[in-house]
């Protein structure tokens, strides 16, 4: 299974006695070196190739997501985005992600929600990891689909949506006949957890 996602994703995976490292380095490297810190051309195919390394690069997963959002028809201003990102992922060729074995099989998701955050729209964008245990397996960056009105709506749209994925997670894992007993949300504003308990 680790050999068809390495090859399917160009991962390369380290055994180290912590535990498995995850990266694409040689694809940074591939990728810097085709575009270039100056290419003015490919935009779209910029963006499309940083998607793509966000497999194994979650510190680039916000700002190649909002770049993404003008791949229909970026600008100069967002071509220049690109180019600092590629500049980033280039000094941090080696950058990737340790599953360490030496972790619980606890499941757990942190969330967090930048209200009105989009000056275009005032869409909230929703940030989320999933652990388990000490181990990152899946995150997201995503804008929401609606106009939230306040902070705790913000958090709760954000929250119930993780917790659908993280029901996904759960079944999967149980599919490998490993389960799972009580799954935690984190979430950091009051009301949303109070709305949560009491949906009424």
């Amino acid at each position: 299974m680790v050999e068809e996602l390495s090859y399917f994703l160009d991962l390369q995976v380290k055994q180290t006695d912590c535990g498995l490292f995850v990266s694409q380095s040689k694809y940074v490297k591939d990728l810097v070196k085709r575009f270039g810190l100056d290419s003015k051309k490919h935009t779209r195919s910029m963006i499309g190739s940083l998607l793509y390394l966000i497999a194994s690069r979650p510190d680039i997963a916000f700002s190649v997501g909002v770049c993404a959002r003008f791949q229909a028809d970026p600008k100069e201003s967002h071509l220049n985005v690109v180019r600092r990102i590629i500049r980033y992922v280039n000094g941090t060729v080696d950058h990737g992600i340790l599953y360490s074995r030496e972790s619980n099989l606890e499941l757990a998701n942190y969330s967090d929600v930048d209200w009105a955050g989009n000056a275009d729209d005032r869409k909230s964008t929703s940030g989320g990891c999933f652990y388990v245990g000490s181990n990152l397996v899946s995150w997201m960056s995503k804008k929401q689909n609606s106009i939230s009105l306040s902070t705790a709506k913000a958090e709760y749209i954000a929250t119930g949506s993780y917790c659908t994925q993280l029901l996904w997670i759960k079944q999967m894992l149980s599919d490998y006949e490993i389960n799972q007993g009580i799954i935690t949300v984190f979430c950091d504003n009051t009301s949303a957890i109070n709305i949560s308990k009491n949906p009424v």
